[in-house]
């Protein structure tokens, strides 16, 4: 099924009722986005040439167009390409290379870096901006027919970084949406036509995917004027907007909580809050409950398997009675519908209730498998099964307990952040011999970046404004360390490999070094 046939339902059957609103404004109707839909899909094909198949990025912070171009390039059989609007100019040219993107739209405010890949990308033809005078002319292009879509066709193309730090697209199909919509409705909230969507967090990510549903229902889409959080902004949204829902990183609903006019303002049309993408700590989980009541749900997934593998339900949440309450709210929740969940060993066997293992997942929600990396795909797909590199346990009740990553991923903010990329961008620094990136948990962010490096003169080391300056040409900025510590040397094996652990115990000691 082609997502974009949702907004062509709802065009029909509720035209006048309002689809998409910008703040307090309404900025189309359901009408009028199922027709501006039709328009843009066939500008897409008569003004850019582009065909069924051909890949589309959108690169642009959250904003009505945001989802015009969205639900445009699947109306047109276009795969999407959504790229964090965060990334450094230099991350979303490896993205736009390695999708064989064709065309990306993007705003003012993205316009120039992303102009400047035209010629270096070398797949991309051309650039759109939008709002803008050329995304006017698309909209004002002929209708075109819905373009028929194979449950097993590339729909959105999700890149997700390994430990490598080279981003790898997964490949999300026509299936995966579905399935991934229809897993709402089952195990998070039913929707009504009535509700809405807040999208605060990124579009490019968890809250994209999670408007999947609400369009399907009919659902109004409101996308904050400022394109994030702002506390102000948020309470005025929720007095503005009924049976209004979210999804949000930890620390963006621990800040929140925090928000006297959040507070103030969420119990009279707040319904539903989607919280995950990294842990949250038991005390803040606590504090938000007693802001916000029984109105959080909390997801764990991934890009491959997009927001599906477990949920703790509103109803776990408020279950303050169960002789485990707090303990629950430490997992990750119960196994979704769509999905089969296992904890397994190095031998890919099946461990029981309390034993320590690797979490994969199987089901129609699963990724096809990475774009053009077909070795990685065979890897992380083996056996049938998504090994999604997170250790975990189930207790005797079903509940899956997230132990440790057997991957380095840093999530600070709700942001993933691989340490690979870092020490990439820190060792083109003249001064610097060796360096190694962990994570260190932070009340604020869930987690901190901390630089260990070895410098080429320990006479003279290089500052933290030299090495934030070589960071920022390179990656973005939430990926740069929040802290520097120089060493004299790093700690490793037999075999040379740097050992991480050790370093992470030495913050957790609070040792100067290491």
């Amino acid at each position: 099924m082609n997502p974009a046939v949702w907004v062509e339902r709802q065009g029909r059957r509720r035209g006048a009722d309002p689809a998409i609103a910008e703040g307090a404004r309404v900025h189309a109707t359901w009408g009028a986005w199922a027709s501006r839909t039709g328009a843009l899909a066939g500008g897409l094909h008569a003004q850019l040439g582009l065909a069924p198949g051909d890949r589309v990025a959108i690169v642009m912070r959250n904003r009505p167009e945001y989802l015009e171009a969205l639900y445009a390039v699947w109306h047109a059989g276009l795969v999407a390409v959504p790229v964090n609007a965060r990334l450094h100019r230099e991350e979303v040219a490896y993205v736009l290379e390695h999708s064989g993107t064709s065309v990306a739209v993007t705003d003012e405010e993205h316009a120039e870096d992303v102009a400047s890949l035209l010629g270096r990308v070398g797949s991309l033809r051309d650039v759109v901006v939008a709002p803008g005078e050329r995304w006017e002319r698309l909209a004002g292009a002929a209708g075109i027919p819905l373009v028929d879509l194979a449950p097993e066709d590339p729909a959105w193309l999700f890149y997700t970084s390994g430990t490598t730090g080279r981003p790898k697209g997964a490949t999300l199909t026509a299936r995966n949406l579905l399935l991934a919509s229809l897993s709402y409705f089952a195990d998070i909230d039913p929707v009504a036509p009535q509700d809405c969507i807040l999208h605060a967090a990124p579009l490019s990510h968890g809250s994209g995917l999670y408007g999947l549903p609400h369009v399907a229902r009919g659902a109004t889409s409101v996308v904050p004027e400022s394109g994030g959080v702002d506390g102000d902004e948020v309470a005025a949204l929720l007095r503005r907007w009924p049976g209004t829902s979210f999804f949000a990183a930890p620390t963006m609903v621990t800040r929140l909580a925090r928000d006297p006019a959040v507070a103030a303002a969420a119990p009279d049309h707040l319904k539903t809050i989607i919280y995950g993408g990294a842990p949250m700590y038991l005390a803040d989980l606590e504090d938000a409950l007693d802001v916000f009541g029984p109105r959080l749900a909390q997801i764990y997934g991934q890009g491959e398997t997009p927001m599906t593998i477990t949920a703790l339900t509103r109803a776990d949440h408020a279950d303050r009675d169960h002789p485990r309450w707090r303990e629950r709210l430490q997992s990750v929740g119960f196994p979704r519908t769509d999905v089969e969940v296992r904890v397994v060993d190095a031998d890919d066997r099946a461990l029981p209730p309390g034993e320590v293992g690797e979490v994969v997942v199987r089901g129609d929600v699963v990724m096809a498998g990475y774009w053009n990396q077909p070795e990685e795909s065979a890897q992380t797909l083996r056996g049938g099964w998504l090994h999604t590199g997170d250790m975990g346990a189930f207790d005797d009740d079903g509940y899956l307990t997230l132990r440790d990553r057997s991957k380095d991923l840093i999530i600070s903010g709700g942001m993933n952040i691989y340490p690979r990329e870092v020490e990439e961008a820190l060792l083109h620094h003249r001064g610097v011999r060796a360096v190694a990136v962990v994570g260190r948990p932070d009340p604020t962010w869930g987690e901190s970046v901390v630089a260990f490096v070895v410098p080429m003169d320990h006479a003279a080391p290089p500052t933290a404004d030299e090495l934030d300056r070589t960071c920022l040409e390179r990656i973005a900025r939430y990926k740069r360390p929040k802290e520097y510590r120089v060493v004299e040397g790093l700690p490793t094996n037999n075999y040379g490999k740097v050992l991480k652990r050790e370093l992470r115990q030495a913050l957790a000691a609070g040792a100067d070094d290491a």
